[in-house]
């Protein structure tokens, strides 16, 4: 893998991400934990937004200090599971847009099919973080990147929860532009493109379909 991935090692986030694998873990705490890791995973997937100086004043003195630029940034989760991961996110960039791309997997030929895509109008001008719970084949992931790419992004950063290496290995070679951000690192896929030992369908423990 390339140095535009990142997997985070953090304790607080593998000790979240622990619960989070746990098929006993309710629906609720479940959302919870998806919004925390996500907030936690925003320290590091910012750390290089640029920052201008401003003139302030404290309750002592007049002082010079530094404050985020007027990058615009938009969040694009990829739907359904993608949602779950916005509201964390938005707790750190409360001003970020959001888009939304929806693609499902064709069973006869086995490739996304795009059958939403609403984007803000400016989104070549923003600094894009695509959003994806479980990062397997990287089939998805790799379709909404064009859409993106199509689209006139060059800021693109793509965050998941759960990766497989099949997943991440794919798009790092086929997109080597975009930052890849993942909170915990698997090594298989079973027959079913499932991740190993992963933590099920994120979309249904989200959102209570199973």
């Amino acid at each position: 893998m390339g140095d535009n991935v990142f997997i985070f090692g953090h304790p607080l986030i593998q000790h979240k991400v622990s619960l989070l694998r746990d098929k006993n873990t309710s629906m609720k705490d479940f959302r919870d934990l998806v919004d925390e890791i996500s907030m936690l995973m925003v320290y590091e997937i910012t750390k290089d937004f640029p920052l201008v100086e401003v003139e302030i004043e404290t309750p002592i003195a007049k002082t010079k200090t530094k404050v985020l630029s007027d990058r615009k940034v938009s969040l694009v989760p990829i739907l359904r599971a993608g949602i779950g991961m916005v509201r964390g996110i938005q707790q750190l960039l409360p001003n970020a847009r959001v888009g939304h791309i929806g693609l499902y997997r064709d069973h006869e030929t086995q490739l996304p099919v795009e059958y939403y895509c609403k984007l803000p109008q400016d989104i070549a001008e923003s600094t894009v973080i695509v959003l994806d719970p479980m990062f397997a084949t990287g089939g998805s992931i790799a379709a909404a990147l064009r859409i993106l790419f199509n689209r006139g992004c060059t800021d693109i950063r793509l965050v998941c929860i759960v990766a497989a290496r099949r997943g991440v290995e794919r798009i790092s070679s086929e997109f080597p532009d975009v930052k890849i951000y993942c909170a915990a690192f698997d090594e298989e896929l079973n027959a079913n493109a499932y991740i190993v030992p992963g933590l099920g369908d994120a979309g249904d423990r989200l959102f209570g379909t199973k």
